[in-house]
């Protein structure tokens, strides 16, 4: 069975919307993390926004520091979770995932493969935990409070979620790469 992971760049107060704005530089230990990563994942999951925001960018990005990623993100089969879009035509190799998320995610990990992860999309990461279907969780916390005006990966009235902590690694720039799995039973 495939596994479902996700990386997420987060801030001390909990802040995953906008990285670029508040995360501070990029060290090789966060680099391998995400390549690790990628070379274990052969999908990918996107909700609406991170779709629609992509999907705008990475198919013309053909040269530069982002080409690789680029390339990888291109080519992946890509499944998109949306109960508002019609279409995801317009970015190859891309499939709506249509009805309940808990069937088609299901489907998708009973399928052979590799790892499913979960691009940026802290709404569908939250909804995958709440259901039972993220099996990986990374996040890679940086040493800075963000502040207020900004999408926390959890409100403040979610429902207690217990995750067991698999491994943490402090990185040259003082981020900590945290991994955890949702605890069963």
């Amino acid at each position: 069975m495939r596994k479902v992971t996700t990386g997420l760049f987060i801030s001390l107060d909990g802040v995953v919307e906008s990285p670029d704005q508040w995360q501070h530089a990029f060290d090789e230990e966060m680099g391998a993390q995400l390549g690790k990563s990628l070379e274990a994942a052969d999908a990918v999951l996107l909700g609406r926004v991170t779709y629609q925001e992509w999907s705008g960018y990475w198919p013309d990005v053909t040269d530069g520091d982002d080409a690789g990623f680029a390339d990888w993100i291109n080519n992946s089969p890509k499944y998109v979770v949306s109960t508002t879009l019609d279409d995801v035509s317009g970015w190859a190799n891309s499939t709506l995932l249509e009805g309940d998320l808990a069937e088609a995610v299901g489907r998708l990990k009973a399928e052979d493969g590799g790892d499913i992860s979960v691009a940026g999309s802290p709404s569908l990461v939250r909804s995958l935990l709440d259901a039972g279907l993220l099996d990986e969780l990374v996040l890679l916390i940086h040493p800075v409070v963000a502040g207020g005006g900004r999408a926390k990966l959890f409100a403040d009235d979610t429902a207690l979620k217990r995750l067991d902590l698999v491994s943490a690694e402090p990185t040259s720039s003082g981020t900590i790469i945290a991994t955890y799995r949702p605890r069963q039973g």
